[in-house]
């Protein structure tokens, strides 16, 4: 093999090292990305409250950093993207019994749609939306993100995991606030299903209880007697006859007769 010929072996195989170490730098910087599609994560009921609390997290998180910088005019300081919250989320935490898609779901579509969720939130608000605590403004988000967008989600079941949500992470007083908007929007949002569930709770309501005391049955002779104000209260004692002959006397009496007219025997035969 001439010199040559290996310098050129030693290129080529230098020229691809090279080529796999920028690929792979290249493919570090860029943000990770998680295929929606896949079916290995959980979907049960206890899967997606747990995918609302990485979700309530994560957007505190970006309340806090890129959505408060963003509202200042501070967009030089942005650095923290909600797939990058998510992406270091999923590589520091046990999410196996997390709904994966779901959560990714929320850490997209709510902080792409954080204006019209504002906006929403704002009008069952009693005070600007900039007074309220970034937890309860995160809780609220995603609230208002199931109301309007998840609607084979029940209504109660919202208002329900949000309580949770304030429970785990919020003030004590919050879920007054959290309610009162979620319940007021529900209303607006769910019309329909909120009238059906008022109606069926009414029927519920208005049926009679199962347990409830039955009036005892009373027979009709004896409500005439009670009625007639010349009956005696106490009941009338049977009279016997004295052509009964099946009388049975008790038998004190008996002896006292026997002895009675064992006397007037012996008074005669003297």
């Amino acid at each position: 093999m001439t010199d040559q010929l290996k310098r050129a072996i030693s290129a080529a195989k230098t020229a691809q090292d090279n080529t796999a170490t920028t690929e792979h730098a290249s493919s570090a910087a860029e943000p990770q990305k998680f295929d929606m599609s896949e079916s290995s994560y959980k979907t049960s009921h206890t899967a997606v409250r747990k995918a609302r609390r990485f979700a309530m997290q994560g957007l505190y998180e970006w309340l806090l950093t890129d959505r408060r910088f963003d509202k200042d005019g501070k967009l030089g300081w942005k650095d923290n993207a909600p797939h990058d919250i998510a992406a270091r989320t999923r590589a520091t935490n046990a999410m196996h019994t997390v709904h994966i898609g779901y959560y990714h779901e929320m850490m997209r579509d709510i902080p792409e749609q954080i204006e019209a969720l504002d906006t929403l939130i704002s009008q069952y608000l009693d005070r600007n939306l900039d007074k309220i605590d970034t937890v309860e403004h995160a809780i609220l988000l995603i609230g208002a993100y199931e109301l309007q967008h998840r609607i084979e989600i029940p209504y109660k079941v919202v208002l329900d995991e949000a309580m949770k949500l304030n429970n785990h992470f919020g003030a004590t007083d919050a879920h007054k606030l959290i309610n009162a908007v979620l319940d007021k929007m529900a209303a607006d949002l769910r019309d329909v299903e909120v009238q059906a569930d008022i109606k069926a709770n009414l029927r519920t309501s208005q049926k009679p209880s199962a347990n409830s005391v039955k009036a005892p049955k009373t027979n009709a002779a004896t409500d005439n007697l009670a009625k007639d104000p010349t009956t005696d209260s106490k009941p009338a004692r049977p009279r016997i006859s004295a052509n009964k002959t099946n009388v049975q006397r008790s038998r004190s009496h008996k002896l006292t007769q026997d002895a009675s007219h064992t006397k007037t025997k012996d008074q005669d035969e003297s």
